[in-house]
């Protein structure tokens, strides 16, 4: 017998692809006229905008929560593409020991620091791994191994624009101030700033050669997402009920599709056209699942966050800020 999808179930779908895809639209936009604002950034306070309205209807905020999830994983596996072991083993061996330092101490201190000041656990996850690691993208990496309210990730999201924009003033400014060479700002810059746009500004008052750097000693951290999400996502696991975690597999599907996106880019073989198209895809990809994620926040339980959250953004940039300045001083 041939059956069809009930259009009271179908039209919210298309509701929420047309909101998500205007929404990624606009954020995309805006990413492109000011790089200082990712369009992860701005998609995810279009989302907060778009989700306060009383016009949204509740079945389309449902409907877009189910794109939503669809959108963060196959985003995450592309965002492997722009990873290359080659490439991140050039930088050597005493730069790849900063890394592991600076992301492992970035991530456990403000984990600890976040239970020091008593923000939700699920944000100071958040917060630790978008910090520590690059920003929303990672954000957008764990928010779905823990377990969180919707507007802990807005308010890492926030977080993470804010005191990454300040870190682009400051890290050139410190380092000149300091006497950091050109090449020495770039490191510290792609060690210790949270988006990949702001480690670009960051580091281009001090030339061309030091954003190859900075951008190459980034992307290292990157590779780094995929062990910490697992780690995390195996601790969740353990931490609910046998009947909870029996249902979902000890490592999520979309990391190892991730892993499997870096050892394909490591060989060589796909074209810089594809990558160039896995790159603006990837973007737009997570820019819908922020997008989606913002829409399910309310705007009362984010600004309650305030206090707290901010101070644990304020402790969390100086310790990720010093402790790659250290390692870089000491290893690089």
């Amino acid at each position: 017998m041939h059956t069809t999808a009930h259009p009271r179930r179908v039209r919210p779908l298309f509701t929420a692809v047309a909101i998500t895809g205007t929404g990624v639209a606009l954020a995309y936009l805006v990413g492109s006229v000011v790089p200082m604002v990712s369009a992860l950034t701005a998609a995810v306070l279009l989302g907060v905008a778009a989700g306060s309205s009383p016009a949204l209807p509740e079945t389309a905020r449902t409907a877009i929560g189910t794109v939503t999830k669809r959108l963060l994983r196959v985003g995450v596996v592309l965002l492997g593409l722009q990873l290359a072991v080659p490439a991140v083993l050039e930088i050597g061996p005493g730069i790849l020991l900063a890394v592991l330092l600076t992301v492992g101490i970035g991530f456990l201190g403000t984990v600890a620091l976040g239970r020091l000041i008593g923000v939700p656990r699920g944000l100071g996850l958040l917060v630790a791994t978008g910090f520590s690691i690059c920003g929303a993208s990672a954000i957008a990496a764990m928010e779905g191994v823990v377990e969180r309210e919707d507007s802990d990730v807005a308010t890492a999201v926030a977080l993470v624009t804010f005191y990454g924009g300040l870190a682009i003033a400051a890290v050139p400014l410190i380092g000149g101030w300091a006497g950091l060479t050109d090449e020495r700002v770039g490191g510290w810059a792609g060690l210790g700033v949270h988006e990949v746009a702001q480690v670009v500004a960051a580091a281009t008052p001090a030339g061309a050669a030091a954003v190859a750097i900075a951008v190459v000693i980034k992307l290292s951290r990157v590779v780094l997402l995929a062990p910490i999400v697992a780690a995390v996502s195996i601790h969740e696991r353990r931490r609910t009920s046998a009947a909870e975690s029996g249902r979902a597999p000890l490592v999520p599907l979309f990391v190892l599709g991730f892993l499997a996106m870096v050892a394909l880019r490591s060989t060589g073989i796909l074209p810089t056209a594809v990558l160039d198209l896995a790159k603006v895809l990837c973007t737009l990809l997570l820019a819908g699942a922020l997008f989606g994620l913002g829409c399910a926040v309310r705007i009362g339980r984010l600004v309650r966050a305030g206090g707290p959250a901010l101070l644990l953004g304020l402790l969390s940039t100086l310790l990720v800020g010093g402790v790659s300045l250290g390692t870089l001083t000491l290893f690089g």
